[in-house]
């Protein structure tokens, strides 16, 4: 899902020095799309890196407010030492105290130092639904007093946009006692500051750093040096056994004084110990249990898109969505389609579900669902030839765990709608083949399924024509749409739609299927009508979805194929070695990496998909497929701590890259874990 406006970064192998914990991630979130991020070193890598991205009303969108911390120690002995990031402090390397440890409690980060007989452990979290942060910092053990100095640096500025120098700027500092606000230009909001702690005190002391290295940003081809603004710094004398608490926001006074830093992580703890108790019993301990809490990361409250939040209260409902991924993306249709079993029907969040499908339904034009909605832009863009056959997949795992027939009756007319709209030809030569039913579609400068990669204005896969695993989700929704209107008591809408789906299925059959491969087309009736045999992930949908278009006699040689060619512990190649266009790595500048995106790079996502078609083969063999997810499993400890990257190299060491953090990477993981269950829990004997 990448475009020139769309930067997609992955852990480069860049000069990044010996310390592993550089290399791993953090994240919080909010509820509202803002979020805390950074390397658990505390060094800053990207331009995404800060202690409070807010998420504000369109068209701000999410604003870096709060990008770092210094923090400085002075012991009992007088000597000084820093944690954390030395660029921010303005200090060598030398002058740093290592990292002791670093662990996600109740998915939030804690990091722990140890010196001279101290030890000092450090919190972070943000309240749900405030764009706010909490920095705690507790003395655990020592004798004598440990000073501890916090330097807050900052430039205000979207969080998409390129570092670079501090340039003119104005900040202004006022303060009232121990309340702080600082104010920059006039459209952003000001950020406000409170130490809670004992013998507290503040010196004004405003400077700029020296440039600071963006070392990831580098590595993508971006501007990667900026220098942050400082107001001073605040001071905190700690004894064994007390606290102090930095509190930033964007919020006001009367939402950051209504509860302490101690009942705010009293409130989070106990919200995540719910959303443990909410989901699928399967996911309760081990690692679906840090999946479960990663989850969480991506369902928001759109708070830009106001009109559409009143439009929704007015109705009775919510708005929710799902951000695709952290640091950089929105929400997307067909993410969200995909993502929504996983993150909410089986997590527990059911009522949660309900306001996405309905959200989205709202949006439908033309027969289409938003692909996207940019940051800042309260309209959603079209341009996807996928993501409304995903909205029929989504509706029926929905309707399946619910029975909620009082969204059937509210959304069936708009399902057919879809379909009509299909069925004569929609937007982007999105439209059905009368000569065989199969849907078609493509337009110049569009890239409209899945594989979106675009950099100006080349479109590196543009799979123009019949696309394979989009007549799956067609075949799909066609069967999909036949058995709520059978339902419904409309039997002879239903038959018209049952024969409809009869054409495709056997269309499919004939045009599809490789012989000389056994494997399937990865498109049809394409650009100077050319066949694309390109062995590609996306004709395994054509055997895991609800209702499979491919005949059953031809599933062992597909998932044979798949399984040689594209199969890695962390997911699917989205090209098999050996093509002429087949890339390795993911790495580079961005066109670079757009061109290795659906090239050969691994797709987390994918797993979902080849579990329940190998199930399918393979029934009542969940243990083996278990042994499928483990490689995800293990990189929970790498990458982003505690959540899933959205792609992998193609090939050995198979290293992280893109977003740290990828919605239908956790989601469909999460669904594999509870498809494999059953065996895996019966054969340990309980």
């Amino acid at each position: 899902m990448s475009d020139a406006n769309t930067p997609t970064p992955g852990l480069e192998e860049c000069d990044l020095g010996p310390d592993p914990h550089l290399l791993r991630e953090w994240l919080v979130t909010n509820g509202l799309g803002g979020y805390a991020s950074g390397t658990v070193t505390g060094t800053i890598t990207r331009r995404y890196h800060g202690l409070l991205v807010a998420a504000l009303p369109n068209p701000l969108g999410r604003v870096m407010m709060l990008n770092g911390l210094s923090e400085r120690l002075r012991l009992p002995s007088r000597r000084v030492v820093y944690t954390g990031a030395e660029e921010l402090a303005g200090v060598t390397p030398e002058c740093v105290h290592p990292l002791t440890s670093f662990r996600l409690d109740h998915g939030l980060p804690v990091w722990r130092y140890e010196i001279d007989g101290f030890i000092l452990e450090k919190r972070l979290l943000m309240p749900y639904q405030q764009n706010t942060v909490h920095v705690t910092y507790r003395l655990l053990g020592g004798e004598g007093m440990l000073r501890l100095n916090l330097r807050p640096a900052m430039q205000f500025r979207s969080h998409d946009a390129l570092v670079g120098p501090f340039g003119a700027a104005s900040y202004r500092l006022m303060v009232a006692e121990d309340r702080f606000e600082i104010t920059g230009e006039p459209h952003y909001p000001i950020l406000r500051l409170q130490l809670h702690g004992p013998a507290t005190a503040f010196t004004c002391d405003g400077k700029v750093t020296a440039a600071i290295p963006y070392r990831t940003e580098r590595d993508r081809g971006y501007a990667w040096k900026g220098s942050l603004w400082s107001p001073g710094y605040f001071r905190t004398d700690l004894m064994q056994g007390q606290e102090t608490t930095l509190v930033a926001s964007t919020e006001g006074w009367e939402v950051i004084l209504a509860q302490s830093p101690e009942a705010a992580y009293r409130s989070e703890s106990e919200r995540c110990d719910i959303l443990l108790r909410l989901a699928a019993p399967a996911l309760q301990s081990g690692p679906a249990a840090q999946l479960v809490l990663a989850a969480d990361q991506f369902l928001i409250t759109p708070v830009g898109r106001v009109q559409d939040a009143v439009r929704a209260k007015a109705a009775g409902d919510d708005i929710r969505t799902i951000i695709a991924g952290y640091h950089w993306f929105t929400d997307w249709g067909r993410d969200t389609m995909i993502s929504l079993e996983g993150l909410t029907l089986l997590t527990g969040r059911i009522n949660e579900a309900g306001w996405i499908l309905r959200t989205f339904a709202e949006y439908i034009r033309n027969g289409l669902i938003p692909n996207m909605f940019p940051e800042g832009e309260k309209e959603g863009l079209y341009h996807t030839a996928d993501a409304t056959l995903w909205f029929f997949h989504a509706f029926h795992r929905y309707l399946r765990a619910t029975n909620d027939q009082t969204t059937l009756r509210l959304l069936l007319p708009k399902f057919r709608d879809i379909i009509e709209h299909h069925l004569r030809g929609t937007d982007f030569g999105i439209g059905m083949d009368p000569a065989d039913g199969l849907l078609r579609q493509g337009a110049p400068g569009y890239q409209l399924t899945w594989m979106d990669a675009k950099v100006d204005d080349w479109v590196v896969t543009p799979r123009r024509g019949k696309a394979v695993e989009i007549n799956a989700l067609w075949y799909n929704a066609l069967r999909l749409l036949e058995g709520w209107l059978a339902q419904s008591g409309e039997s002879a809408a239903a038959d018209a739609i049952g024969q409809r789906a009869d054409q495709v299925r056997d269309s499919f059959n004939k045009r599809f299927w490789l012989a000389t491969g056994g494997y399937l087309y990865d498109v049809v009736d394409g650009e100077n009508g050319c066949d694309d045999a390109a062995c590609r992930p996306n004709q395994v949908l054509a055997i895991s979805l609800d209702h499979p278009v491919l005949d059953e006699s031809r599933w062992p040689s597909v998932m044979a194929v798949v399984a040689r060619e594209l199969l890695t512990p962390v997911g699917l190649r989205s090209l098999a070695p050996g093509h002429p266009d087949y890339k390795a790595r993911y790495y580079g500048d961005l066109r670079s990496r757009d061109a290795a995106y659906h090239q050969g790079t691994v797709w987390a996502w994918l797993i979902g998909p080849y579990v329940e078609a190998w199930l399918k083969l393979h029934p009542g063999r969940q243990a083996e497929a278990r042994e499928l997810l483990a490689g995800l499993i293990d990189t929970l400890d790498a990458a982003c701590v505690g959540s899933l990257s959205e792609v992998f190299d193609a090939e050995q060491p198979y290293l992280a890259r893109g977003c740290i953090a990828q919605a239908w990477s956790v989601a469909e993981t999460l669904r594999c874990w509870v498809m494999t269950e059953a065996a895996a829990v019966g054969e340990d004997g309980a």
